[in-house]
C-alpha cells in the first residue's frame, strides 16, 4: 500500500503528522504494509520550485493507492501566473477527484451549535470539478472576466456527465444508510444550469426505487439544516452549494475541526481535512487534528469498499472508533474543544485507543 503525503501550509504538517502516526499503528495492527512518500506543496514548494504545485507531483499522484493532502493557505498565494496555483482544484480536476464526501454529525458527549435536543447525522456529496469556480470551468482561460473596470462577469459550468455521476454516488451512499437523497438547487432562478443538475438527479433516482428522493432550494436547505437537520440523510449538490452547506453543517454539528472529508474519483481518493490552514496557530502544537485523522479513516473506508479489502476497512473503522473514544473523554480534547492537550498528545491518545489486532513490522517511510 503506497500513499503520497503532502503536508501543506500552516497547521498542515502538524495535523498530517498526527494522522500518519495514527495510521502507522492502525495499519501495523491490521497487518497492512504502508509505504509513505512525501512531497512539498504550497509555500514550501513555491520557495523551492517557484510554484505551489509542480506538474510532476500531480502526475506522480496517479500511481499511488491514496493521497493524504494537508491544508493550504490558498488565499495568501500569489496569482497563478506567479506560481500560486489552487492545489485542491488542480487535484480535483487534474485527477478527476469529482466527489467531495463530507459527513457531519453531532455527538452526545460534545456540544453542538444546534438548538437543544436537535441531532444531525448526514453526508454531503459535493460535485468538485465544475460549477461557479473560475479555475475549473474552462478548457482554456479563466471563468471570470472584466469587460470594463466597473463590470465583472462569471461563467458557470454544469454538465450532464458530472451531474449524473455525482448523483449516482449519492444514491449509492444513501442505499447503505437511511435511504434518502435530497438534491439541492436553485432551479427557480438558474433554470438551465440548476435545471440540468436537478434533471440528472431525478433521472438517477429511477435506478434506485428503494431510496426516497426529494429536492430543496438551496436557501430553504440552510433553514432546514438549522431547524430540522434530522430530515437529511444524504445531500447531493453542485460545487458551490455543496461547499457552503458542508461548512454550515459541520459547524452546526460541533466544529469544522471534527469533520472528515475525502475527494474521490473512480479509481483514486485523497484524504483532506475540511478546514483551512490556520496559520495563526501553526507550529504551536495547538491544532485539533481530528478532521485530518478522520479524513484518513474515510480514505481507508473508501479503499476497503472499492477494492473489497477487509484489512483497509478494518483500518478505517479502527481509527474512527479510537477517535471517538478519545473525544468522549473531556481530559483528552484539544483546546478548541474545551480540553488542554496539544496536537501531538491527542494523536498519541488516539494511538493508545486503537484496538489491538494483528501485529507486524510492515510500515515503511520513504522521503
Amino acid at each position: 500500500m503506497k500513499l503520497l503525503v503532502l503536508p501543506g501550509d500552516g497547521i498542515g504538517p502538524e495535523i498530517v503528522d498526527a494522522a500518519v502516526a495514527v495510521l502507522k499503528t492502525a495499519a501495523e495492527r491490521a497487518g497492512v504494509a504502508i509505504a509513505l512518500d512525501y512531497a512539498d506543496i504550497g509555500f514550501a514548494s513555491l520557495v523551492k520550485h517557484g510554484t505551489t504545485l509542480r506538474d510532476d507531483v500531480l502526475e506522480r499522484a496517479r500511481g499511488y493507492d491514496g493521497i493524504i493532502l494537508g491544508t493550504q493557505s490558498h488565499a495568501d498565494y500569489p496569482p497563478p501566473e506567479q506560481g500560486g496555483h489552487n492545489i485542491s482544484a488542480r487535484f480535483r480536476v487534474g485527477l478527476d477527484l469529482y466527489a467531495n464526501i463530507r459527513p457531519a454529525r453531532t455527538r452526545e458527549y460534545l456540544p453542538s451549535n444546534l438548538r437543544e435536543g436537535k441531532a444531525m447525522d448526514l453526508i454531503i456529496v459535493r460535485e468538485a470539478t465544475e460549477g461557479f469556480y473560475p479555475d475549473r470551468n474552462m478548457a482554456r482561460g479563466w471563468g471570470e472576466m472584466m469587460p470594463s473596470p466597473d463590470m465583472a462577469l462569471s461563467v458557470r459550468k454544469i454538465t450532464r456527465h458530472a451531474s449524473t455521476r455525482i448523483a449516482r454516488r449519492a444514491f449509492e451512499l444513501a442505499a447503505k444508510r437511511r435511504q434518502h437523497v435530497t438534491a439541492i438547487h436553485k432551479a427557480n432562478s438558474f433554470h438551465m444550469t440548476d435545471g440540468l443538475f436537478l434533471e440528472c438527479a431525478r433521472s438517477v433516482a429511477v435506478d434506485f426505487p428503494h431510496v426516497r428522493f426529494d429536492d430543496l432550494l438551496v436557501d430553504a436547505s440552510t433553514a432546514y439544516l438549522v431547524r430540522n437537520p434530522a430530515r437529511f440523510d444524504v445531500i447531493v449538490a453542485e460545487n458551490f452549494y455543496g461547499d457552503i452547506l458542508s461548512d454550515l453543517a459541520s459547524e452546526l454539528s460541533g466544529s469544522l475541526g471534527l469533520a472528515g472529508s475525502i475527494m474521490a474519483g473512480d479509481d483514486l481518493c485523497s484524504a483532506q481535512a475540511q478546514h483551512g490552514s490556520a496559520p495563526d496557530i501553526a507550529g504551536q502544537d495547538k491544532a485539533n487534528p481530528v478532521s485530518m485523522i478522520l479524513s484518513v479513516a474515510l480514505l481507508f473506508d473508501w479503499l476497503g469498499e472499492k477494492r473489497g479489502d477487509a484489512a483497509c476497512a478494518e483500518i478505517g473503522a479502527a481509527i474512527s472508533t479510537a477517535v471517538e473514544a478519545v473525544l468522549a473523554n473531556p481530559a483528552s480534547r484539544t483546546a478548541d474543544l474545551g480540553g488542554q492537550i496539544g496536537t501531538h498528545a491527542f494523536a498519541q491518545a488516539v494511538v493508545a485507543a486503537l484496538p489491538v489486532g494483528k501485529s507486524s513490522d510492515q510500515t515503511q517511510a520513504r522521503v
